[in-house]
């Protein structure tokens, strides 16, 4: 009967321990990792940055399953943060400009800095702790996140090239997108103030209007004529560009411009533009 008692007892207190001693050892897992990577004479930024999640991840434990007081860890954990975003940093401008030089040696010129790279009118963003990154047209994501591979960040590059920069205007496009947005002027029971209508929307009822008989006969994505948003954007700059637009384009509000179905970025280069979100036709 005392040995049940005391198995009892000390099961108890192996079960209070448990987390705790976890913490702790995962806490000093992470530091002698810490440690190691910071007796190195060249910062290699990519492990100090694993480590230091795992860091962070064992001290955010620490706090919540002991009563060690962490004030000198934490201290430490900001110092190491500190260094490996230096280095971070450094791996970046080293990348860009291996990049621009790769660029350069094909006959294109990248400017920018680290974390944004331009292109003519496009723009690479990458991020250097997961080691991809992606082209946008504006605020428009063109392809997934790629590896940083200069090779690869090139061809996708030349892919894009073709697909926005050279995209050739459609001579119907601001008819067809005046009759959508009529369209949706005739939906309402009551013409809308200056006939300002959502641009999404209008975009939405262009996109369906695209759509051949075989869709109507049997909607499914393969019948699908798919027309992105980057389309949409690159097409309104070049009506644009033309000059005698024959719509007008209203600013976003701060609340508009954070929802996707509300308002579409349109770019003036690669790097500057506006949020609109509603067309109006004279």
């Amino acid at each position: 009967m005392e040995m049940i008692e005391a198995l009892e007892q000390l099961r108890v207190v192996q079960k209070e321990l448990d987390p705790k001693f976890g913490a702790l050892r995962g806490t000093m897992s992470a530091l002698k990792t810490a440690v190691r990577l910071s007796k190195d004479e060249k910062a290699d930024a990519l492990p100090m940055q694993k480590a230091l999640l795992k860091l962070e991840t064992a001290v955010a434990d620490m706090q919540s399953e002991t009563e060690i007081d962490t004030e000198k860890l934490e201290t430490a954990v900001a110092s190491f943060a500190s260094v490996t975003q230096t280095a971070l940093n450094n791996l970046a401008f080293d990348f860009a400009k291996d990049l621009r030089d790769e660029f350069t040696k094909q006959g294109v010129e990248m400017d920018g800095r680290p974390p944004t790279l331009t292109v003519g009118i496009l723009t690479f963003k990458m991020d250097i702790a997961s080691r991809k990154g992606q082209w946008l047209y504006g605020r428009e994501a063109l392809t997934s996140p790629i590896p940083l591979s200069r090779y690869r960040i090139f061809q996708t590059y030349k892919q894009q090239v073709k697909r926005i920069v050279e995209r050739k205007l459609d001579a119907d496009f601001a008819v067809n997108l005046q009759t959508a947005w009529q369209k949706c002027i005739d939906k309402r029971k009551v013409r809308p103030s200056g006939g300002r209508i959502n641009l999404i929307e209008v975009y939405s009822q262009f996109t369906l209007d695209m759509q051949k008989q075989n869709f109507w006969n049997q909607p499914s994505r393969r019948t699908f004529k798919d027309y992105p948003r980057d389309f949409f954007a690159r097409d309104l700059v070049l009506v644009q560009e033309m000059g005698a637009s024959p719509f007008r384009l209203g600013v976003a509000t701060k609340s508009m411009a954070e929802k996707a179905n509300r308002s579409i970025w349109v770019p003036k280069t690669a790097v500057d533009g506006a949020y609109y979100s509603d067309i109006t036709f004279d």
